[in-house]
Order: C-alpha cells, then sequence, then structure tokens
C-alpha cells in the first residue's frame, strides 16, 4: 500500500489535496484496500456546508459500507461524476480519485492532519 505526494490525511483515512482555496477529499490506498472492490460511492451534494469530521459521503464494498468524513470544514463545490458510473477507480488510483471537492472556511485546520511520514508510521502495524 502506498501514499500519495504533498497530501494531508486524517486519521479515519481520508486525505486531502490543497489546489487555492480547494480540498480534494478522497480515501486513502490503505481504506480502500481494507474495503476491498468498492461498488458504490454515495457522494454529498454540491452546496452542502460541512464540518471537519462530519460524514462527507458512504463508500461501499463488497465487504462493507464505510462513512467517509470531511477533514476539513467548508462547502462542497464538486463532486467527482466519474465514480458514479465506476466507483472502482478509487480501487485502481485512489490519490487520483477525489470523492468531492471542498472550498476550505478555515485553511487552519489542514494543520491539525498528518504528513505522509506520520500517516504511514500511524498505518504501520495496523
Amino acid at each position: 500500500m502506498g501514499t500519495g505526494e504533498n497530501l494531508y490525511y486524517s486519521k479515519d483515512h481520508e486525505w486531502v489535496r490543497v489546489d487555492g482555496n480547494n480540498a480534494y477529499i478522497g480515501i486513502t490506498d490503505y481504506a480502500q484496500d481494507s474495503l476491498g472492490s468498492i461498488v458504490y460511492v454515495e457522494m454529498p451534494r454540491t452546496g452542502k456546508a460541512v464540518s471537519k469530521g462530519q460524514v462527507l459521503g458512504v463508500v461501499e464494498s463488497v465487504k462493507a459500507a464505510a462513512d467517509v468524513y470531511s477533514p476539513v470544514s467548508g462547502t462542497v463545490t464538486e463532486i467527482n461524476e466519474a465514480l458514479a458510473d465506476n466507483p472502482g477507480l478509487i480501487n485502481e488510483n485512489p490519490y487520483e480519485n477525489h470523492i468531492a471537492v471542498v472550498s476550505l472556511d478555515d485553511p487552519a485546520e489542514l494543520s491539525q492532519l498528518m504528513n505522509k511520514q506520520q500517516y504511514e508510521e500511524y498505518t504501520k502495524g495496523a
């Protein structure tokens, strides 16, 4: 399992890639590997305000369903429409297939997330 470069990570196994004021949010390789083959992604509606730690969506696999939590607060500005037709894209490349884009309310929240090295240590032996 790998980790993406220049990303932030939550303890709930979400990643965040920041581009300006936009936070692209997805699930980590560790999460998708634990879930197995992903068959459905329930995404938030655009315009929805989310708080850090609030459920952003749900990922369903052949094994289980798992909530996806927003690692940051803001407003959903975009969802990844490609996942509606092909949710398995997350299994193929979790770091290139975000679930949603959130316009950041408070960029300082990013400092509460882990960097690549911290996340690798966090998942080691898990």
